[in-house]
């Protein structure tokens, strides 16, 4: 029975989805339904250098960091690590992240309490795991644009095929700060991975990632990085095939070798 009254939706696409999921239009109460694109992506360029696509913002750095994730998960490469390794992938972000999905949710604080409670740790060990953990807001970044190179600094103008961009703001609208930035570009530079920069232009309003939020809420260390793209927010989107690999390498290197380099920027 069909609850919604005065029902707002077009007939045609109530018949359609009906259809579509093999029901009746009257057994449909009521559906969440937003249109994309749904041509797939495609590689292309002179040199298959590009990959067009919609979402890479950010279903790219859902890729890169599962895939570190899975290819640092051998016996080898755990057997003596000391901290627990976690790839966290939030609904909402681009919508509000104030959500039980969402970058606001205590789906972060979850984990960390069930990870300890299975060792038997109470509230104490959850702030320390807390203070002793880093996380990495992997979102993509602008890569600057041949038509309007000026809305770029002239010292920070992230490249394709040149590395994932770590990104700064002293407005606290990216999470990275002296310590975290300095950890990640020291695991970077000892793989030779390529890192690239980035500031926006003072006079020039600065977008936000969920790195502060999950920095703020948690009080974990956080650095925020991406991939250079071309279109962001556009239904085709546009990055570099090489920093692609370069992300992954990256990532996996910090899984791998974070518990060991945290050591050498302790303070106290």
């Amino acid at each position: 029975m069909q609850l919604i009254q005065n029902d707002p939706h077009n007939n045609s696409l109530l018949h359609l989805l009906a259809q579509t999921i093999n029901v009746k239009p009257d057994d449909i109460i009521n559906f969440e339904l937003s249109l994309c694109d749904f041509q797939p992506a495609a590689v292309g360029g002179i040199n298959n250098e590009f990959i067009f696509s919609a979402r890479l913002d950010n279903l790219m750095h859902c890729f890169t960091s599962v895939t570190a994730l899975t290819e640092t998960s051998s016996n080898e490469s755990l057997k003596n690590e000391q901290n627990i390794r976690a790839v966290l992938l939030f609904d909402n972000e681009e919508v509000g992240s104030e959500s039980a999905y969402g970058a606001m949710s205590p789906v972060i604080h979850e984990i960390i309490e069930r990870v300890n409670s299975a060792f038997n740790g109470g509230n104490d060990h959850n702030l320390i795991s807390k203070r002793k953990s880093f996380l990495i807001s992997a979102d993509m970044a602008h890569c600057v644009h041949p038509n309007y190179p000026e809305k770029h600094d002239s010292a920070h103008k992230p490249m394709m095929h040149r590395g994932p961009v770590i990104k700064i703001n002293l407005e606290n609208r990216y999470s990275t700060n002296a310590e975290s930035e300095s950890i990640l570009e020291y695991i970077a530079k000892k793989h030779k991975i390529p890192v690239q920069k980035f500031c926006v232009r003072n006079d020039m309003a600065c977008g936000t990632t969920v790195g502060p939020i999950l920095s703020a809420s948690s009080g974990i260390r956080s650095v925020d990085i991406g991939n250079p793209q071309l279109s962001m927010h556009s239904i085709r989107e546009v990055c570099g095939v090489d920093d692609i690999s370069y992300c992954i390498d990256l990532c996996k290197a910090f899984l791998e070798e974070f518990a060991s380099v945290d050591v050498i920027f302790k303070v106290n």
